[in-house]
């Protein structure tokens, strides 16, 4: 017997096709004659043999006898919240398609009138139906009968179940890994989406081509992430004898799924966060953060947009309406966003001003209805004098008069540094895309821009938050944090970990500090203090946020951004909590209507109310203080002279110091936290 071998090579791929002559029919299937089909031995198999691989089987070269290769896409890995709860996975779905019976010398109109009868039984049973031309249906079934031709978009197995057996003969139902979100538009901007990599080859069947369309992150965490979310695909061979008849169908290798990227996102949390904004807002963000560790564990924007649309792909049209939406539902609010801090940025005034000596607990500063510097009047939200007050008092008051005097004599090189370390002014470093810098202003940038350097008015309305000064809700929590925590400025985070299929990590975040912020624990300890006041005392701009279970320390904030014409104005409220002990920090942003009068106190902190208040039996198990620390001694006594059981029991141990190391452009006005009062405008010596 002559065995003779040719490789093609006209498509890009090799195939070598063994030329076995004078085998019969009978032979030819003995070669797979202990290899099941679809579960089945063949009729004519010969049982005996010892079972063949695909690569051994053996055709004949007439048209219909194939060998081919193909690739099963793996399934892509999930991303989870920090308990595991999925927030992408997913799903095995179905597509309709066409099945091409092996036709013996039949014409090009029979080949596509058969496959339009088979289709017209589809209207009505599916919702999207794919458009195939004639030319599209007749080429299929010249150059790839063997394979299934997808003629409707995917469907879920609850649909596929119903449709099945009205299908009949040509038509069957292809399994499909399919990509879903079972939180639908839940942290969209964080997670982004899966779309498919490319539509599915024509003309002859390639080696190793994909049975159904890959996917690959197209944003947020599943661009990102695209690598280590990505499996590894598996392997199929098909052998059809010369008159088309499946004789083989076998799994040379399985696929791997991906990885599971695990986020800090508290799922419940994340929830709640966004009911609230829903509730509360037409527009705006929300953001909690570990203090201690700096893990993000809400970061909610709104409006938000359902990710499942783009799944397996969205129209043009559905995409220009997501795109030609007023409230930009595309638009990150949380982390792409630049706006005016307004009054949350005054801690940070006040902050630098007790480091700096400028100002001391107990200092007072006269605080008129407004004052002048240069040429030009800046007032404060009441129209009546504040008089004599502190920096506690200026905080909880939310004073503009005492931030102008106390900003211009500390300067906006000590209060800018400051923000610098605090995170403002740069990106966190956190894995998102379209991240906003923000903006802390220089000279350079001054000379640049507004062409004169900082002038004293500028640095009263930076001041007050104003003027050039622009961060993102999620750089005001960063901010937050750092004084919650006093010492250090936490390094975000928003992956804590990435594990590979078997569930063994292969990245891990551990805890870090980002900045040393170089001030003085009795100026934060002031601080705080203050800022509790804001909330606490009955004269505070932000008692609407008062927590029934815990002590919270916040601070109202109001500007006027975007247009001049449209008269258009935010709400923050921002802080941490619990105020002598901070754990948790927060910034809530509430984007007014155009003419619509907003305040801090009245918008924004309600909301942060509304959230933390259904969590107090969770806050209050983290935030209660640790069991004592049982140290053995070498004596059995303890320091105070105690024995219990030749344990020395301590109290609390003094621990060291840390070793730390060493959008939109805002239109300059004053603000009003309180409810029912007017809002001032002020104006920089250079307008």
């Amino acid at each position: 017997m002559r065995v003779g071998f040719r490789v093609l090579t006209k498509y890009g791929y090799s195939l070598v096709v063994l030329v076995l002559a004078g085998l019969t029919n009978a032979q030819q299937l003995e070669t797979v004659s202990s290899t099941q089909v679809n579960g089945r031995v063949p009729a004519n198999a010969n049982t005996s043999d010892a079972p063949k691989s695909a690569n051994e089987g053996s055709i004949l070269t007439r048209k219909d006898a194939r060998t081919i290769t193909l690739k099963i896409p793996a399934p892509r890995g999930q991303i989870v919240d920090r308990m595991g709860e999925p927030l992408a996975q997913n799903e095995v779905a179905y597509q309709v398609s066409l099945q091409f019976e092996q036709f013996q010398d039949v014409d090009r109109d029979y080949i596509v009138s058969w496959a339009r009868e088979r289709m017209g039984r589809l209207n009505g049973l599916v919702e999207i139906l794919y458009e195939k031309t004639d030319e599209e249906l007749y080429a299929h079934y010249k150059d790839r009968r063997w394979l299934p031709l997808y003629v409707s978009s995917q469907i879920r197995e609850k649909e596929a179940k119903l449709i099945e057996p009205k299908l009949g003969s040509g038509l069957v139902l292809s399994p499909v890994y399919r990509r879903v979100y079972p939180e639908d538009g839940l942290a969209a901007h964080i997670l982004g989406y899966a779309g498919s990599v490319g539509k599915l080859p024509t003309g002859p069947i390639n080696y190793n081509e994909p049975l159904w369309e890959e996917s690959e992150g197209r944003a947020g965490l599943e661009k990102l992430y695209d690598r280590q979310l990505t499996g590894e695909a598996g392997m199929k061979r098909l052998l059809f004898d010369e008159k088309g008849n499946k004789l083989l169908e076998e799994q040379v290798k399985r696929p791997r799924p991906g990885g599971t990227v695990v986020t800090t996102l508290n799922l419940k949390w994340q929830k709640l966060a966004e009911k609230v904004l829903r509730k509360g807002c037409e527009r705006g963000a929300f953001v909690v953060i570990d203090v201690i560790t700096g893990e993000v564990l809400v970061m909610a924007s709104r409006p938000t947009f359902d990710l499942n649309v783009f799944i397996p792909g969205i129209s043009s049209e559905d995409f220009k309406a997501l795109q030609d939406d007023p409230g930009i539902p595309l638009f990150g609010r949380a982390f792409q966003s630049a706006y005016p801090p307004a009054s949350s940025y005054k801690p940070v005034v006040a902050l630098a001003a007790l480091n700096d000596g400028v100002v001391a607990e107990f200092s007072e500063v006269y605080c008129p209805a407004a004052i002048k510097i240069g040429k030009h009047t800046f007032k404060n939200w009441s129209k009546n004098p504040e008089g004599n007050i502190n920096v506690k008092r200026a905080l909880a008051r939310s004073c503009n008069t005492w931030f102008y005097q106390v900003g211009i004599d500390v300067g906006p090189s000590s209060f800018l540094g400051l923000s610098r370390r605090l995170g403002m002014g740069k990106k966190s470093g956190l894995p998102l895309i379209g991240e906003t810098s923000g903006l802390i202003p220089t000279n350079e940038w001054m000379l640049k821009n507004e062409r004169r350097r900082i002038l004293d008015g500028d640095t009263a309305n930076m001041s007050i938050g104003q003027g050039s000064l622009l961060a993102s809700p999620l750089q005001v929590a960063q901010m937050m944090a750092g004084i919650g925590n006093g010492g250090a400025l936490p390094k975000l985070s928003l992956v804590s970990q990435v594990q590979d299929t078997r569930g063994r990590v292969v990245k891990s975040m551990v805890p870090e500090r980002r900045n040393w912020l170089g001030v003085d624990r009795i100026a934060v300890e002031i601080v705080r203090e203050g800022m509790q006041d804001v909330v606490e005392k009955g004269y505070g701009t932000g008692k609407s946020g008062r927590l029934s279970y815990t002590s919270l320390a916040g601070k109202t904030g109001t500007a006027q951004w975007g247009p001049p014409r449209l008269n258009q104005r935010l709400a923050w409220f921002a802080g941490f909590l619990p105020a002598d002990n901070p754990r948790y920090s927060f910034a809530v942003l509430y984007e007014g209507k155009p003419g619509e009068a907003v305040s801090g106190g009245r918008k924004a902190a309600p909301m942060v109310r509304s959230f933390f208040e259904p969590l107090e039996d969770e806050i209050k198990e983290t935030i209660a203080p640790p069991m004592k620390a049982l140290v053995v001694g070498e004596e059995g006594v303890d320091r105070e002279g105690l024995n219990i059981g030749g344990a020395d029991v301590l109290k609390a141990i003094p621990l060291d110091e840390f070793d730390f190391e060493d959008a939109q452009r805002a239109i300059p006005i004053d603000e009003s936290d309180l409810e029912g009062e007017e809002v001032s405008e002020g104006f920089t010596d250079g307008e």
